[in-house]
């Protein structure tokens, strides 16, 4: 079965440029406007929801934010006319896996969908659900974390990511690697967002984030988790 996208978009003439295109790729597309967005995504069993952040009436980042809270662990991409770096960042924030910055290539827009598909199809290797480090207690298999006993909220990329390195603990993992493994990427990327989402990681789970214990940095070659 042909893989079914949610379209999130108010703006006619790019909902039917979007929707043709992404059929035209073998996707099924369901659109919706903001206001039923949450409704549809919360209920319905799609392989990625397209969202714009600047829709009337409502807000692309609370709707993202809503779902993740939800329990809506599909990926999620944002798309925007801003382009600031702090616009990009509230993006991530709120839960979603990618951002794209209005106008945008096709082409490009196209292999970041392939790329979040893929990532997000992909099986689990069976490996342990539960870890307990120190203070922190991850269950992979609930997606629980807590700290000192008290439960930490992160955002869906920052599970993943953290996952990711649990399942690798003890072994330096490159930020091109994350960047293929976690964030679906397969070409070099010249971006920080490796190393912002580990920051706020480390905000979040370390005692002293500007004295990481748990997750360290191993200069010149990426990041590991303590044994």
């Amino acid at each position: 079965m042909d893989p079914t996208i949610l379209l999130v978009e108010d703006e006619p003439s790019l909902v039917l440029t979007l929707r043709d295109r992404l059929r035209s790729e073998g996707y099924n597309v369901v659109t919706a406007s903001n206001g039923e967005a949450i409704e549809n995504a919360a209920h319905g069993r799609y392989a990625l929801i397209i969202l714009d952040v600047m829709v009337p009436g409502g807000d692309g980042l609370e709707v993202c934010r809503e779902l993740r809270e939800r329990g809506v662990s599909t990926p999620i991409m944002m798309l925007t006319a801003r382009g600031e770096t702090a616009d990009k960042v509230l993006g991530l924030r709120s839960g979603a896996d990618d951002y794209v910055t209005k106008p945008f290539d096709m082409l490009e827009l196209s292999a970041r969908v392939e790329a979040l598909l893929r990532r997000a199809s992909r099986p689990a290797p069976a490996r342990s659900s539960f870890f307990r480090i120190g203070p922190l207690q991850v269950d992979i298999q609930r997606t629980e974390v807590r700290r000192n006993g008290e439960p930490v909220r992160l955002t869906a990329k920052e599970f993943q990511l953290l996952r990711y390195l649990l399942e690798h603990q003890g072994m330096t993992v490159s930020r091109g690697q994350l960047l293929k493994d976690v964030w679906g990427y397969n070409s070099p990327q010249t971006t920080r967002t490796v190393d912002v989402h580990v920051a706020w990681l480390r905000q979040k789970l370390e005692t002293d984030p500007q004295d990481p214990r748990l997750i360290v940095t191993v200069h010149g070659l990426g990041y590991k988790f303590a044994d």
